[in-house]
């Protein structure tokens, strides 16, 4: 969050960063939040709106589809999307032995800190191929 909102939402705090406002200014900034307040309040409305007469719409068509005898699966649409395949991991492409512990890499991303330390000693990375 940032400082204006917690400052903002804060009791105190609020009170703090408005002393040194006249009644004028405050007046002012309250017809300011007013107006943000009632322009939330009518989207809220709208999209509730929207929301139920969609809602009506799919009703109105389900029953339809009941009066004429057919469901969803006649229609040969899913309804649900199915999931995206997930590939397979890339095979790992360098391996070292540090420690009795073995550290695999495929090459890709951020080059592990074993074979940078070992690349900084002058070895090749050649030599970590599996």
């Amino acid at each position: 969050m940032s400082d204006f909102l917690e400052i903002l939402t804060h009791g105190r705090r609020f009170k703090a960063a408005v002393k040194e406002l006249s009644i004028e200014d405050l007046k002012e900034l309250a017809v300011k939040l007013d107006k943000v307040i009632s322009e939330r309040d009518s989207e809220a409305e709208a999209e509730a709106e929207a929301t139920a007469e969609r809602n009506a719409k799919i009703d109105e068509i389900r029953k339809q589809m009941e009066a004429v005898g057919l469901s969803i699966d006649d229609l040969g649409a899913s309804v649900v999307k199915p999931s995206p395949k997930k590939r397979a991991p890339r095979p790992a492409k360098y391996t070292i032995d540090v420690n009795g512990e073995a550290t695999t890499w495929t090459g890709q991303g951020r080059m592990p800190t074993v074979f940078k330390t070992e690349l900084d000693k002058g070895r090749s990375m050649d030599d970590f191929l599996i």
